[in-house]
């Protein structure tokens, strides 16, 4: 059965992962990046660093994120959202980035062990970290058996 995703399947399946895919375009360029994420309050939250993505968010903040799941080609979901990316400065930011630090430790590989896109606790503070604002959000799946 292939179907669309209703506002609260949307909102499920977002909370239930933590990578997504990250779109943005500036001059003729379009880049995507994967990114760990938390979703909450009709919002995306993530940390960078200060790069391209970075750069091209500040130039234009019109964003594309896009969540999927695939078991296999018969059983998959997928999301796609438009947004636009804010920076986030002082309390909230200091708030959102302890929430990405507990949502995405555990999903480390064991202790002392840290992906490179993890958050260094050293590095904290030169972290950008960033919401994006849901303006529309669609949804699709498949699913046999």
């Amino acid at each position: 059965m292939l179907g669309e995703l209703n506002k609260r399947e949307i909102i499920d399946f977002l909370e239930s992962q933590f990578i997504g895919r990250l779109g943005c375009h500036v001059d003729d360029e379009t880049y995507i990046v994967p990114v760990n994420y938390v979703y909450q309050n009709n919002a995306i939250y993530a940390h960078s660093g200060d790069g391209k993505k970075i750069k091209m968010h500040r130039a234009n903040p019109k964003v594309c994120f896009q969540v999927d799941e695939i078991d296999n080609m018969f059983n998959w979901k997928s999301a796609i959202l438009w947004g636009t990316f804010e920076e986030l400065k002082g309390q909230e930011r200091q708030q959102v980035m302890q929430g990405l630090i507990l949502r995405i430790m555990p999903r480390t590989d064991g202790p002392g062990r840290e992906p490179s896109h993890a958050i260094d606790p050293s590095l904290q503070d030169d972290l950008i970290v960033y919401r994006i604002n849901i303006e529309q959000a669609t949804g699709r799946f498949e699913s046999h058996g």
